[in-house]
């Protein structure tokens, strides 16, 4: 449900203002607005972006350091000196920023050598022996993978050339590529130098930095460099660790404290100031009001006054909205907050997803064996998750729906299909596979009473805020719903034939008074009320497509002549209808309430309720 808020303002000397803003921010339960009072001149404060400046440099330095803020208790002390903390927090995101740049530049110097590496490896066996020519030069090239018809035209190419003046090795690389090694006469190396290029052939140089500018003399220094790379990253390292430990636990405290000062700055911003008074106001959840008071009063003393402000002072929308739910219903706020907040003083739609949605995905899935296996997932997720998580709220939800699923199981005498009858399992209601409209009836009666309520809320909610004739023209569309529904059962004599005369005239009676009520537009919603209860017919279409695919995959056994290679493809139809049977249900238990129920009552528009409150980094879902 949403949590009953009370406006209250506190007032007293200007002087005062930053003790107040300190003692709410410790109380952490006020959501702070600025008051609706004609504006003065604002007491000087400093502007927060000389916090938010320091805070990028310690953000900066603790990522640059591998350290995460930890999760920061309330009420943290100023630093000593906030200029000198300032100058640390910019010395040290330089350095831990000259770190990591050294650092990539290794790694990126070592993916380069390793690379070199592959290609001298390739020609290792011509290291030491000397050039067929002792004035020649030799080129260096690697051909993309693929290319062994590109070398050989390039052989042919460089042998009219240069003619004999040449030689030419390749060799493959570990990465589909083809080394390529040119080794020429002096004379003949402008001409093979033209003819890459103009062939647009990359020439491999040596790597920058070893000293030596032939490829292959290169490759001892190229060895002892990558060799040394290791100890040179782990220096960098080592001089970051050491970095943290010395500046860590004090960037960590700036880090809060800044967090914190900026939520001050913020709510200061909301405070109206004059020269001699300031008035602060802000939203607090009433079953905090008594504690609020005596708190400030046993605080601040008499000279603040801390007062209500009336509900004919403000309009019900302005509130902030929190949520509170029992402890069965709370989960399925995950699934409220997928949808806009509603609006303050509307209704809450969790505790009717709570209710209903485990229902609609239990009548759809109806299997004792699936719902034993979405049991088991749902029991091993919450071992896996942590409380509060949304990851512990799925847990919960998959418990509920596999709780229906099984108990429909019983009902209808399903056990992974057919499987039950096998084990002595009977229909104790009706038989999926063959009672069609029974179940399509129960769809569409569901319909009714989901619609119907939906309607009803909607009443409940327009006469909240005052909409008189709004809410009683929902009430007649509710009572025209229920009306045709009777008129329809007393017709196929499921109720007393007598009945159907009575049932009718007051039908036609009501149509003009909801036309009165809502206009013409209210003939369209009617029938599109209708069409939304006809929607639920889709209960009854995924129910009876899950049995009769779990009766087929039962089947597979026998009919693939091999009782191993049916009972494998039986099993793996199994894996997929369950699959199915989650995914769907899901889907469409939800569509029937966001679009077919909610959309009779609910008011999305809601402000969230933030309380102004001591900074806290959110720890990491699991």
């Amino acid at each position: 449900m949403i949590v009953t808020m009370k406006r209250v303002r506190l007032a007293g000397p200007t002087a005062r203002v930053d003790e107040v803003l300190s003692f709410v921010q410790g109380l952490g339960v006020l959501h702070v607005v600025r008051p609706e009072v004609p504006e003065s001149a604002p007491v000087e404060v400093r502007a927060p972006r000389h916090c938010r400046r320091m805070l990028a440099d310690v953000d900066a330095a603790l990522a640059l350091l591998g350290s995460a803020a930890p999760v920061r208790s309330p009420a943290l002390s100023p630093p000593g000196e906030l200029p000198r903390a300032a100058r640390l927090a910019r010395r040290v995101r330089r350095q831990a920023a000259k770190l990591a740049k050294a650092r990539a530049a290794l790694e990126d110097e070592r993916v380069t050598l390793l690379r070199y590496r592959e290609f001298f490896t390739a020609f290792e066996a011509l290291i030491g022996h000397e050039l067929a020519w002792p004035d020649g030069k030799a080129f260096y090239v690697v051909m993309r993978a693929g290319a062994v018809s590109a070398v050989e035209e390039l052989r042919r190419a460089l042998t009219k050339a240069v003619g004999d003046e040449l030689e030419l090795l390749d060799r493959p690389l570990a990465s589909g590529e083809i080394a390529v090694l040119i080794l020429v006469s002096n004379a003949g190396a402008p001409k093979v130098a033209r003819l890459l290029s103009d062939s647009r052939v990359q020439e491999l140089p040596a790597p920058a930095g070893l000293g030596e500018t032939n490829l292959l003399r290169a490759m001892p220094a190229l060895k002892a460099r990558l060799a040394a790379i290791p100890g040179a990253i782990a220096e960098r390292d080592e001089e970051r660790r050491r970095l943290a430990d010395a500046h860590g636990p004090e960037l960590h405290h700036l880090h809060g404290w800044l967090n914190d000062q900026l939520l001050l700055l913020e709510a200061r911003a909301r405070v109206h100031t004059g020269r001699y008074l300031f008035v602060l106001e802000g939203w607090l959840p009433e079953p905090r009001k008594a504690s609020f008071v005596d708190a400030a009063a046993k605080t601040l003393g008499p000279e603040i006054v801390v007062e209500f402000v009336g509900d004919e002072t403000w309009r019900a929308s302005d509130a902030p909205v929190a949520l509170i739910n029992p402890a069965f219903f709370r989960p399925f706020e995950i699934v409220t907050r997928m949808l806009p907040l509603p609006r303050y003083g509307s209704i809450d739609p969790t505790p009717f997803l709570a209710i209903f949605f485990p229902a609609f995905f239990g009548l759809m899935m109806g299997d004792v064996g699936y719902g034993l296996v979405l049991a088991g997932l749902s029991v091993l997720l919450r071992f896996k998750s942590k409380p509060g998580t949304t990851l512990r709220s799925v847990s919960f939800i998959g418990t509920a729906c596999s709780t229906f699923a099984i108990i429909f199981g019983v009902l209808f005498g399903e056990l992974f299909g057919s499987l039950g009858h096998f084990v002595g399992m009977r229909p104790l209601w009706f038989n999926r596979e063959e009672a069609i409209v029974p179940f399509l009836v129960l769809s569409v009666a569901i319909g009714v009473v989901h619609i119907t309520l939906g309607l009803v809320l909607a009443v409940v909610t327009s006469w909240r805020r005052g909409h008189r004739r709004e809410a009683l023209g929902r009430g007649v569309a509710a009572m025209m719903v229920v009306l045709t529904v009777l008129s329809l059962l007393a017709a196929f004599q499921l109720l007393p034939s007598a009945l159907f005369t009575p049932l009718v005239i007051a039908v036609l009676v009501a149509f003009p008074i909801l036309i009165a009520l809502e206009g013409i537009v209210a003939v369209i919603e009617l029938l599109s009320t209708f069409g939304h209860i006809l929607s639920y017919a889709r209960i009854m279409a995924l129910g009876t497509a899950a049995v009769m695919l779990a009766v087929v995959a039962n089947q597979m056994v026998g009919a693939m002549g091999s009782v191993v290679v049916g009972v494998l493809f039986a099993l793996l139809f199994h894996l997929v209808n369950f699959a199915i049977g989650v995914f769907s249900p899901t889907i469409h238990a939800l569509r029937l309430h966001s679009v077919e129920f909610l959309g009779k009552f609910f008011s999305p528009g809601g402000t969230a309720y933030r309380p102004f409150t001591h900074w806290k980094q959110q720890p990491h879902e699991s």
